[in-house]
């Protein structure tokens, strides 16, 4: 019952997920999570890492997209700093705001990864729709107050019950066991 809360693989941050195995998977399309995952929920501008970041993902071939719970003034404001296309007020977990964003960039779910910092919206709502899932550790800041007193708490149940479905890599990031994915029962990544 609880996989569908499970992300495909669990990094400390962006800067952990390898591009290159992420194609080596299909991969061709992201859809970021803005607050907290690339940016702190309190700033109104990206920090330089996370544009080269984003920008060379971008060289690689990757397309972007932010889908955001937040209003169209701060997303519209980050994401057209860098000319990515965004989805606001996405409700998510709900699917429309994702299959919103990859028609907006001409993808579709197998090729897509979802990339967020809550599992309850971002990695549901990825999940849902067969999409490869990146849950990334929050960065700090402030937290929007129903996260941090609700989300957050139902996450650590579910963060406790992830641990023994994981195999180590490199001791930086988590991969999902997933049952004959690749025939020895874990998922490469």
């Amino acid at each position: 019952m609880l996989r569908i809360f499970y992300p495909k693989m669990y990094v400390p941050s962006i800067f952990e997920i390898n591009p290159e195995e992420l194609q080596k998977q299909g991969i061709t399309t992201l859809l970021l999570d803005l607050d907290n995952t690339i940016v702190p929920r309190h700033l109104d501008e990206f920090a330089p890492e996370i544009k080269a970041w984003l920008t060379g993902m971008r060289q690689k071939g990757f397309k972007l997209c932010i889908v955001s719970n937040n209003s169209s003034g701060r997303v519209s404001a980050l994401a057209g700093s860098l000319q990515i296309p965004w989805v606001v007020r996405a409700f998510k977990p709900l699917r429309r705001a994702f299959i919103r964003a990859i028609r907006l960039v001409d993808a579709a779910p197998e090729e897509t990864a979802v990339v967020g910092d809550q599992i309850f919206t971002d990695i549901l709502g990825g999940n849902m729709l067969g999409m490869f899932t990146i849950l990334v550790v929050p960065m700090p800041g402030k937290e929007f107050w129903g996260t941090k007193l609700i989300n957050r708490r139902l996450e650590k149940v579910v963060l406790k019950r992830l641990a023994n479905h994981v195999s180590h890599k490199d001791k930086q990031y988590y991969v999902i066991k997933r049952k004959g994915a690749c025939g020895d029962g874990k998922q490469q990544v």
